[in-house]
């Protein structure tokens, strides 16, 4: 472990992200809000917070404040007066409202040179792509037989009271899910989530509340990833959880980080950034957030053969979920809440 931490710092060393750490050590802090399965102890923080502060000599004060849409959340709350320097977890489907609500400063990281064009979802660098994925329905193949192969399956009397789904005004996948209906639906979103509704269990407030559920077994169907059966293969050595493949493609998630407009420790959030694109961190993302990392010379462990990788990639534009996000989340409350 030693060794491959000290291989680590050595290989910092002769990227580029260095020439913060060149200078020397430093007193210098840094403060980061995540979501909760980033911080957690199976995430991606225990594995690379550590390596940074060594080669950086910069102290990490990482804060959980649940999900990605509550990180979003409390840097608007602090916007007159901000604590944090940088925030993990904005992504393709939250960048309209965090740049409507202008908390976050642009940087373009050198690391963005690896990153496909594809990945690179805003061309102000407000926030910086490391990871991504597809939304997907996971199953208990042990119950699920004949899972839904389509969007529209899932509203059969087959599945009922047997989706876990998020919050979208709360949770990233949440809001993902949405717009998938809204991709695949258009105007006619509200109808598909009246037919859905008799298969929802529950809607929870984040992607590891809902997740947590559905592996201790309330629910056989859940919101996740199509990558999430990954880690089950990996660390539990099971295939019981698939991912189910849809016909008409999967809804595509982008995730990045940001620097705080008024970060309180600039040159430490920007070296921080750069350290998100370093191998270093990049090949640490597959077994710890279970994603695609962004970097395109990672290379993915062979338990990711399980992943399910669409063939048909959905997607809507940053500004017209900026022009109608409000519109489509007040729509879904009052769809669901009757």
């Amino acid at each position: 472990m030693m060794k491959r931490l000290m291989l680590a710092v050595m290989c910092l060393c002769l990227a580029g992200l260095p020439a913060y750490a060149a200078a020397g050590k430093t007193d210098e802090k840094l403060v980061v809000y995540t979501y909760d399965s980033f911080a957690s102890e199976w995430g991606l923080a225990p594995k690379v917070i550590p390596a940074f502060e060594e080669m950086s000599g910069i102290k990490v004060e990482l804060i959980s404040v649940g999900s990605s849409g509550q990180v979003l959340q409390r840097a608007m709350l602090e916007k007159e007066n901000p604590k944090a320097d940088v925030v993990i977890g904005i992504d393709n489907n939250l960048l309209a409202k965090a740049k409507k609500a202008g908390v976050l400063s642009p940087y373009r990281s050198k690391g963005l040179d690896n990153v496909p064009e594809a990945l690179r979802f805003d061309p102000e660098y407000q926030v910086t792509p490391f990871d991504y994925g597809y939304f997907a329905m996971i199953y208990d193949s042990e119950i699920i037989k004949n899972p839904p192969k389509s969007l529209e399956d899932l509203t059969s009397d087959a599945y009922k009271k047997s989706v876990i789904l998020m919050d979208p005004r709360t949770s990233g996948p949440g809001l993902g899910f949405l717009l998938w209906t809204v991709s695949a639906y258009g105007d006619d979103f509200a109808d598909y989530w009246k037919r859905l509704t008799p298969s929802i269990l529950t809607i929870t407030d984040s992607w590891s509340s809902g997740y947590g559920l559905f592996t201790n077994g309330e629910a056989p169907i859940v919101l996740s990833y199509s990558s999430s059966p990954v880690y089950h293969v990996a660390f539990e050595k099971s295939d019981r959880y698939k991912a189910a493949a849809f016909e008409g493609g999967h809804y595509m998630q982008i995730e990045g980080a940001g620097i705080v407009k008024g970060a309180p420790h600039r040159k430490a959030a920007e070296a921080f950034i750069d350290f998100m694109l370093s191998d270093t961190f990049q090949k640490e993302i597959p077994l710890t957030n279970i994603m695609f990392p962004t970097n395109s010379a990672t290379s993915l462990p062979e338990s990711f053969s399980h992943a399910v990788k669409p063939e048909k990639s959905l997607q809507l534009l940053p500004g017209e979920i900026m022009e109608k996000n409000e519109g489509w989340i007040s729509t879904w409350v009052d769809t669901v809440s009757k």
